[in-house]
């Protein structure tokens, strides 16, 4: 079997500041309790090994009187000010690991809200960068379709932006249906680059893989559209977490493309592209 890389893979800008500012607390404060505020990045390896290293993940429902004095890293997809807020209120001591590119989100969803307009965020409500920025802007509007787009009912003016992992084409069908029915449209490009990149990296992959393997957590909503991706460009994909979940059929394949979503880690990927290409010492290594 050829095993070929895509050219742009893993670990995003945004999600290795937060990983390396992790380690770096643990190794500083060895010893203290030291909590992430929900799921640090959506991977479940890289959380295991902070676990690891000293650092537990802390539900936001339990964010008590208990956090007083302790380290509580916020996690890539950041907080709304209010929960940040209540946080300082109990009295912990904040080690800020929002991916930049969120902030820069957060401040202009809260510019637009100032300024007196409609605010509509594009994306997942339940995902976690969604939630942090709706606090920036009360009462925005969340849409994850062009169908959910046609039924909001705005005052003008309207301003838009994205969750910064979803595809330019979901962005860009409901920007086209807003354009449609509002004059007084501001539209704010918050893709993060690295989404196009891993997008467009994962096209000319399909172009000479036969399929197409794709690595991340089960809950991470940039890796599942490079599946979705994957599959629309015609080739047999997986979307797998570990090499343990590669499937048999993967293995009567001449040439596998190897690609991963923003917080897969390094290791985890090395692991499966080992596993593609010696099948048999990449089972006795588990075994082991």
């Amino acid at each position: 079997m050829i095993v070929l890389r895509a050219d742009t893979l893993g670990y995003c800008m945004g999600v290795r500041r937060a990983m390396d500012l992790a380690v770096r607390t643990a190794e500083t404060e060895a010893g203290r309790p030291i909590y992430t505020l929900g799921p640090l990045i959506h991977n479940p390896q890289a959380l295991e090994d902070l676990r690891r290293r000293g650092v537990e993940v802390l539900p936001e429902g339990e964010a008590d009187a208990r956090i007083a004095g302790r380290t509580v890293i916020l996690r890539a997809h950041g907080v709304s000010p209010e929960l940040r807020t209540r946080l300082e209120t109990l009295g912990a001591r904040l080690s800020d690991a929002t991916c930049p590119r969120v902030l820069a989100s957060q401040r202009r969803a809260r510019r637009f809200h100032e300024a007196g307009y409609s605010v509509v965020l594009v994306g997942d409500r339940n995902h976690g960068e969604i939630v942090a920025v709706t606090g920036c802007a009360p009462g925005c509007s969340v849409v994850g379709s062009p169908a959910e787009a046609e039924a909001l009912d705005l005052a003008e003016p309207v301003g838009v932006l994205a969750q910064t992992t979803v595809t330019e084409e979901e962005y860009d069908a409901v920007c086209r249906v807003l354009r449609a029915r509002y004059s007084r449209l501001a539209i704010v490009d918050t893709i993060c680059p690295a989404t196009r990149e891993r997008q467009e990296s994962l096209a000319r992959l399909a172009a000479r893989a036969e399929a197409i393997v794709i690595v991340g957590g089960r809950s991470s909503a940039n890796t599942a559209r490079l599946f979705r991706a994957a599959r629309a460009l015609g080739r047999p994909a997986w979307h797998i977490e570990t090499a343990r979940e590669l499937p048999p059929e993967v293995f009567g394949f001449g040439v596998v493309g190897l690609t991963a979503g923003a917080s897969t880690p390094d290791s985890i990927i090395a692991e499966v592209e080992e596993a593609l290409l010696d099948p048999g010492r990449a089972g006795r290594k588990a075994e082991g």
